[in-house]
Parts: C-alpha cells; structure tokens; sequence
C-alpha cells in the first residue's frame, strides 16, 4: 500500500532515526563518523562564523567529540546549584573537512545525536539552521553548502547561558554523523517496524518506509524488504527468504511512504531475558540497480497494560524493577562514550533492575542501543515541564513542542525495549483550575498516539496533581505517592499506574504529600498490588546538579555512587528483586564522613567495614539485608566469639534483620538459610592500615578507534591483601604512550578537584580511573602512586585494530 506523507515535511526534516553503531558503509550509502578534529573556543565571537578559520586568533583547543565543556571546568561556588556549581555560558566549535569531488550530485547530511542547547550550525559561513532542544538528535542536509573537491569548514555556535534543574553539561556532547547518499534514499530515520499481530506461530510484520527524490524529476523504484539475522544472513522461511518488494512513484523534491508486510514463522521474542533482535534491510532499486540500502534492527514482542493484572511482556507479568537516570556519568559529565553507557546499564542489570526511566529527556541513541542489547525496559521521556511555570522549556513550548516530540518518537520508535512515551514530568498544568492543562495534555497525547499509536502515553505528576489533569493520560505515574495510589486505585479502578519516582528507602506517609515519612520501603507497595505496574527509584545513580548546597556537587542520595559503586543500602533492592540467595551485612553508623543527600531520599548511614573509629563499648546496629529465610549472626563479644543464634527474615521490615551489639574488632559473620539450609554468607573483617593498594582494568585490550574505554579501579589494601575503606590516601596518575586520561574520579560529591586532574584522594578505600585509546594501535602505560605505599602500581593497556 503506498501513501502520501501525513506529516509535513519541515518536521520530517529533523525527526529521527534507527540507529546502526558506528561508522558503515553499506550499497550508496556512508555513515562517517565526524567526532574528530574539531577546535572549540569558550566565549563567543561573532566573528567567528566568517569563513578563513584561524584557531590562534582566539583560545582555540583541539577537542574530541562527544564534548561536554562543563564538566572540566573549576567547580565555581558562585555558579548555579543546579548545574553542579558549573558555569554555562556560550561555546564555539570549528572543523575543517574535505569534501571529494565524488560527492557532487550526492545527499550530503549532518547529523547531530545531540547539542546542549540552542545552536546554530554554519557551513562555509552560510547558516544551515537553527535547533533550540538540548536533548534531541537533528539532521541538515548540507548538499548546496558544501564546496567539492576542497576544503570545507563547519561553525557550531551554542548558547547555554540558561540553566536547567539539573547538570545538563554543554556543547555536543553526543556523536556526530556525515551522511552520503544518492539523491534517492530512505529518509534518515524513515522506517518504522511493527508487529501487529504476534502469536506463537507467527507474527506479521508492517514495515513502513519514507523514501525521499531529491531530484529534479519524478522517480519510479522498487522498494525491496529483507529479513536478515544480526550477522546479516537472509532468515529464510521454508527455505525461502523472507522478502517483499512494492514499486513506488516519488514526485520531484519529495517523499512518499510505502507499506509492507512480512510474516515471520514461529517468532524468537524479545524479552528482557532474551534480547533478540531482526534485522529489516531495506533496498531502493531504480532499473534493476540497488540505489540504496538501510538496514534497521526491531524486536518481536507484545505489551499488555491492565488496571488489575499490571504489565505483561509476550504475555509473561512482570513488574518494572526500575531506576531514574540523568545522563550525565560523574566525571564524563554528559560526554558519555558508548562503553560508559554499556558499562553502566550492565552494573544495573546485574543488580536486578529491568527497567530505566529516562529522566527527563529524550536519552542518546546508543543508550537505547544497548538496552535493546541487554534487555532493559524503557521509558522514554521528552520533557520536564511544559509551557507553565518558569523552568527553561516554558519559553520553547510554542514552537517547538511537536517538532520535539516528532524528533524523539520517529527516532526512537523502532527500539524493542521502549515501552512508554512519557511526555511530561511534574508539569505545572497539573495544578491550574483552569480545563488549559487538560487540553495541553490531550492535545499532546493526541499527537503521540498519531505518530506511534503501539505504546501508552505517561505522565509523571507530582503531589496533589489534579485527578482531572491524570485522567487524560493513558499512564499516570506517581511520584512519591504510593498510598495515594492505593486511594486512587479504588476511585479510578481502570487507571493505569507506576511509581515514576520513589525513594530509595522511605515511603510518603500521606496520600497528598511527599513530606511525611515512614521507613517502609516503596517495593512493599508494588509487590502487593498487582494493578501497580512498578516504581523506579529517585534515583539509580548519583549525579551532578541538583545539589543541596555546597560543598556538595550534586545528587548523593542513590543505590549506586558516580564510580558505579554499590552502596551498602543499595543491597535491599539488590534482595527482593532478585532470586537468588543475597545477603548484606553493614553497620548503621550516624558519625560516617559522607555527603547525605537530600531529607526524604536520605537513608541510615550505613558501612560495611570493621574499622570504625570507636574504642569504647558502644551498642552499633547491624543489619543484616537479605531474601533468605532467616540470618544467623556470629560476632566477637567480650573476649570470645559469640553466636547470636538465627532470625527470622519475616518478623522484620524491609527483608532487614537488626541486630544491636557492642562493636568489636575482629570479624562478624552472618550465615543466609533457606528451607534450614546455608546458602550464602557475608563477612566484616577488621583490616590493618593501608600498605599496598590494585588496578582492576575491566579492559586491557581496546580498540584503536578514539572512543574505547578502560575503567580501572583503584583499590587500598592491607599487608593481607583485604580491601582497606578507613585510610583514605592521595593518588597520582602519570600515562604514558597512546591513550588520554578522561576522568579520575572518587564518587564523593565534595570534592573540589575538576574531574579531568590527575591528583586525587580516595573515597573509602577506592577511586576511579577512566582512560580512552587512541586511533593508532599502541601501548598506554598507566602508572599510578599512592601516598604512604613505596613502589608505584603500573598497569598496560594495548590498543589493537
């Protein structure tokens, strides 16, 4: 079936795309990678647009995108809070590229994933556009700039002088692409994969495809589908391939879409245990000859949503075990490198989350790349606030709100692991008298349901959010408002809802306010009601912005530090959203040095070491954090060790047994039964002083490509060898060779260092290094000294081909 565009093409222009990692090349098509070589400047010269790029005329430094300018900044305690005591201001980017004569005649198109915010792109000196959204990925087509056969020089002028509530970093901070095609091609971001009916058997697949003429003349082709696995074999079905093939008749200096099916036997799901992806390739042919080919990954699954039963994924219940995340990564701030992301989501799978909320902005393509790959459920967010109120967005709301939706949906609509549009976090809308915020919701879900009808529309609301403003959207998620849920649930029995944010540790008392308390933790809640779709923990990670006020940088109030450490208070979720055997052992100490966080989303200070700093006999609380049945303690007492006998799991709140003893050195052991039987233990030992300390690479091979990551991670230890968290020291970082120095980082939110120094102290016993490979195979050779320890610590990393 083949169709005329709904959309216009101005928007279409700028929406978004199925993301294929890194650089390719596949038949008349380039995807360039166009990271490198760039200069910047800090500060803005209206100059510098003009053609004849002199980077000494000004403070120019060669820079590697992605490129956050913020984030190795001095911490400025004049700066705004809610940006990490960062400043913003306005920044400058220049590069020089050659365009071959080759190219002439060719779709030549920049696309960039994402800019913070507002910049404005000139090539040659000529203004191509203007995007406002910090958070959305656009594409120019650069064709009539560009001059062939010589040198080409790109401006990028951005404007961060406004700040938003949280560290949003600045600059392009995400991948940039150069795109070459013939002037007939699939429209970037231009197919859109469904699976409209799946059953065991089979499952049929609509593939709707933009293709674009860019010539003087109206084109005839055929538009070719073929099902391909991931090493891009043809799937066969009954030992043919599965294929289809439409013609299609394109005017001048337009785009049509076309519409197909597929039907794929015996269907492999996708599901959070079993990421399978296919793969769509679509061909243009023009006379027999393939004019392009763009390939675009999609899974096969169902959703179900119900008011009694929860969610379903292909039928299975599940509950969303979920975290909030910002995306800015601790001392990457937002330049975040694809292996960080990986990293990152990878720790929080492991720990049990299968869910992420992305908060509160459209998150970069190859973030939703590897939860695709990993099999991490998603709710992608566009906005914070609306039009009302005075956050940022407000003044962009006119004229940008559907170009901004259009962008994030058509971009990201082909990621299995998405399964709710959130449109909208604690808008003020939710409060007016007035049916204006009613109409704005409706009219906003409205479009979303025009675009991508296949998944429900959310909004996150806060406290004492009007029951009208809820009704409209087909999600309401509630942010710290779990017993209002309960309430809600029987005047609006057919509402769908979810915890969109909850604390970490405690639960809203009242049904209308996050401001009363009690330490029951939220996943109660959730677990006990089947119409509660899930929660997602206020936050996952810790990150910058949002501070409470100095000397803290940002948010320290999560399951997980900046280094992606897991805190002790962090093993409760790890115990009921896991099945196998968890056991945590940690000591509540009210005197622990940290940065606390903020009232509602702090928790009990918790450690788990032995080297406190007491020398009397003072009564400490151990607790004891499990999904066993039951806990034996055996701890030192007086001058022996004492068993103190086998608790019950289920005569305590929160799956944490509390034990008050007098504090001893030595060690303390907790044994986990299930059914009478061991099946875990955790220990605290007493350690010595710090006397050597490790490197523990997750990777010492990497690519020779620019962008590959090794996260080290420096541990104390004592003459023994056990870990040391009490005798915090200062370390120094020397490389040598091939490779630079991205981060050195402790986790704690107090520090005064800038995250690109070498020079840094630990954080209970630990710090992070992050190292990025260069583009020449070779050898980085880091070398690391700790004060008090003689000998250095070196450690090779080698970049390969």
């Amino acid at each position: 079936m083949v169709r005329q565009r709904m959309i216009s093409r101005e928007i279409i222009i700028l929406l978004v795309f199925v993301f294929l990692p890194g650089s390719y090349t596949m038949a008349n098509r380039q995807r360039i990678n166009f990271d490198f070589d760039w200069w910047f400047h800090l500060g803005d010269e209206p100059d510098a647009m003009k053609p004849g790029f002199t980077p000494s005329a000004w403070k120019w430094e060669a820079v590697q995108l992605p490129h956050d300018w913020c984030v190795h900044l001095p911490f400025d305690r004049e700066a705004k809070p809610e940006n990490g005591f960062k400043p913003g201001g306005v920044g400058l980017y220049k590069k020089e590229f050659h365009i071959p004569l080759s190219y002439k005649g060719k779709a030549v198109s920049i696309v960039f994933d994402g800019i913070y915010y507002q910049s404005t792109v000139y090539v040659n000196g000529e203004k191509v556009g203007f995007h406002a959204y910090g958070y959305t990925s656009f594409e120019y087509d650069i064709s009539s700039y560009l001059k062939y056969g010589e040198d080409n020089l790109i401006t990028v002028h951005v404007n961060h002088t406004d700040v938003s509530r949280w560290y949003t970093g600045s600059g392009i901070y995400r991948h940039v692409w150069l795109q070459v095609t013939e002037p007939l091609h699939v429209t970037t971001w231009g197919t859109y994969v469904t699976t409209p009916e799946v059953s065991k058997d089979e499952a049929k697949v609509r593939i709707r495809t933009s293709v674009t003429n860019k010539t003087a003349q109206d084109e005839s082709v055929q538009v070719l589908q073929l099902l391909v696995n991931k090493q891009g074999q043809p799937i066969k079905m009954k030992g043919k391939k599965l294929e289809t093939t439409t013609s299609l008749h394109i005017p001048a200096n337009d785009t049509m879409d076309v519409e197909q099916y597929l039907v794929v036997d015996n269907p492999h799901c996708w599901s959070v245990d079993d990421p399978y992806r296919y793969f769509v390739r679509t061909m243009i042919k023009k006379k027999g000859k393939t004019v392009d080919t763009y390939q675009t990954p999609f899974g096969i699954r169902t959703l179900e949503f119900s008011s009694t039963e929860g969610f379903k994924l292909n039928g299975q219940p599940m509950k969303f075990k979920g975290v909030n995340l910002h995306q800015d990564a601790g001392g990457l701030g937002t330049a975040i490198p694809d292996r960080a992301f990986e990293r990152r989501l990878s720790i929080l799978k492991e720990f049990g989350c299968n869910a992420v909320r992305c908060s509160h902005n459209p998150p970069a393509p190859e973030f939703l790349e590897i939860c695709d790959t990993l099999g991490l459920l998603v709710i992608d967010e566009a906005f914070d606030a609306w039009k009302t109120g005075s956050l940022y967005y407000g003044k962009l709301f006119d004229e940008w709100w559907q170009r901004d939706l259009a962008d994030m949906i058509i971009r990201d609509r082909n990621h299995p692991s998405i399964i709710i549009w959130s449109i909208g976090n604690e808008t003020r809308e939710a409060f007016l008298k007035t049916d204006e915020g009613i109409k704005r919701g409706r009219m906003m879900q409205d479009f979303v349901h025009q675009l991508e009808p296949t998944r429900p529309v959310m909004v996150a609301m806060a406290p004492n959010s009007l029951n009208q403003f809820c009704e409209v959207f087909d999600i309401v998620g509630y942010n710290y408002q779990e017993t209002r849920m309960l309430q809600d649930h029987l005047t609006y029995p057919k509402r769908l809802m979810l915890g969109s944010e909850v604390y970490p540790y405690y639960t809203a008392a009242h049904p209308t306010s996050s401001r009363d308390y009690i330490p029951y933790n939220s996943w109660n809640y959730v677990k006990d009601n089947d119409f509660i779709l899930g929660s997602f923990i206020w936050a996952g990670v810790d990150y910058l912005g949002e501070s409470v006020g100095w000397p803290s940088k940002g948010w320290a109030s999560c399951p997980f530090d900046m280094c992606m450490v897991e805190k002790p208070v962090a093993a409760y979720h790890r115990a009921v959203w896991n099945d196998e055997p968890v056991l945590k052992l940690a000591i509540v100490d009210n005197s622990l040095n940290i940065d606390p966080g903020k009232d509602h989303w702090q928790y009990p200070l918790l450690v788990d070491n032995l080297n406190l700093p007491y020398t009397d006999d003072r009564v400490l609380e151990y607790r004891t954090m499990t999904n066993c049945d039951s806990v034996r303690l055996i701890a030192p007492h007086a001058k022996r060790t004492m068993d103190f006998g086998v608790r019950s799991t289920k005569d305590y709140p929160n799956n944490t047994i509390v034990w008050n003893q007098p504090y001893r050195p030595g060690k303390v052991l907790a044994i986990g039964y299930k059914n009478g039987v061991e099946v875990c233990r955790d220990s605290l030992v007493t350690t010595k002083k710090t006397s050597a300390f490790k490197l523990i690479a997750d990777k010492t091979i990497l690519k020779a490509d620019g962008q590959d990551l090794s996260h080290i991670e420096i541990k104390l230890c004592d003459e023994d060898g056990r870990f040391v968290q009490m005798d915090d020291r200062n370390l120094t970082v020397q490389l040598e060779g091939e490779g630079r120095l991205l981060a050195l980082d402790n986790g704690d939110m107090r520090r005064d260092i800038p995250f690109g120094s070498n020079k840094l102290k630990t954080f209970f016993g630990r710090a992070l290094l992050i190292v990025q490979s260069a583009r020449v195979p070779g050898v980085l050779r880091v070398k690391v000294e700790t004060e008090g320890v003689s000998q250095p610590y070196i450690l090779d990393i080698t970049m390969k081909e």
